[in-house]
């Protein structure tokens, strides 16, 4: 078994790897903000781990698993909020924990991954959330728009990745490929312009380098490309603001 293929069977295929780039994105923005606190890490963390595993192993066998395993999260993550937190809090996390059913819950008649093209947009909103809401005293618009435009720029790859075996409509099959490549383009400018605008210069730069590299990334995405390349290179994405804050600090000390 190669190095490639232990990558997918134990960080992609298990939701460990986009749970742990989805909180990395989060701790970007709570160092910014200087909201950092472990236990909100955790938290954050937990959420998207258990969200996740929800939406993948619906109609398996392993549901009902998976289903006693984010109950044990849940009370987990309430008695974080409980412990570190307020009662607030604990129902900022609760609402978005009801969005994220609501995105892929097979009781319900009509969810949100069914409706065309408002999966992308869906998504955003959900991380952008967790950025801007969850984690601060206050609702911050910079934070959600900066997230909401670049998170949903980095799902239309996977649409791309998808679209012979998707059965609903979603944007490469109703504008094309290169017209869905334009429309994430221009939602990183946005991002990228927005960064430059509220975010301290830090945090601004390395969120250019992680927008230019998105930029790439969504350049040569093809629906003929392997299933690692999106899962595990455009995935990534979303973790690289953190990943160069890190780097432009280790260079300025």
């Amino acid at each position: 078994m190669n190095f490639l293929n232990v990558l997918k069977k134990y960080l992609i295929d298990t939701q460990l790897y986009v749970s742990l780039m989805g909180t990395f994105f989060a701790i970007f923005f709570m160092f910014e903000q200087n909201t950092f606190r472990f236990p909100s890490v955790v938290l954050i963390f937990i959420t998207y781990f258990s969200g996740y595993l929800y939406t993948k192993y619906q109609n398996t066998k392993h549901f009902y698993k998976i289903l006693i395993l984010n109950v044990f999260a849940g009370i987990v993550s309430a008695i974080l909020i409980i412990l570190n937190h307020n009662e607030i809090r604990l129902i900022k996390w609760f609402i978005i924990v009801v969005l994220g059913l609501l995105y892929n819950s097979f009781f319900l008649e009509t969810y949100i991954r069914k409706i065309p093209l408002l999966k992308v947009f869906y998504v955003g909103l959900v991380w952008a959330l967790v950025n801007c809401w969850l984690t601060l005293p206050t609702f911050s618009v910079p934070v959600f728009l900066i997230s909401f435009f670049f998170i949903t720029a980095l799902v239309l790859p996977f649409d791309i990745r998808d679209m012979k075996s998707d059965t609903i409509h979603t944007f490469p099959k109703l504008i094309g490929v290169q017209n869905t490549k334009y429309t994430a383009y221009l939602l990183i400018f946005l991002s990228i312009l927005l960064s430059a605008a509220y975010l301290s210069i830090y945090y601004s730069f390395s969120f250019f380098l992680a927008g230019i590299i998105s930029f790439l990334f969504i350049y040569f995405s093809e629906n003929s490309r392997n299933d690692a390349y999106f899962s595990f290179g455009v995935e990534t994405c979303s973790a690289l603001p953190f990943l160069f804050l890190v780097i432009l600090s280790i260079f300025e000390k």
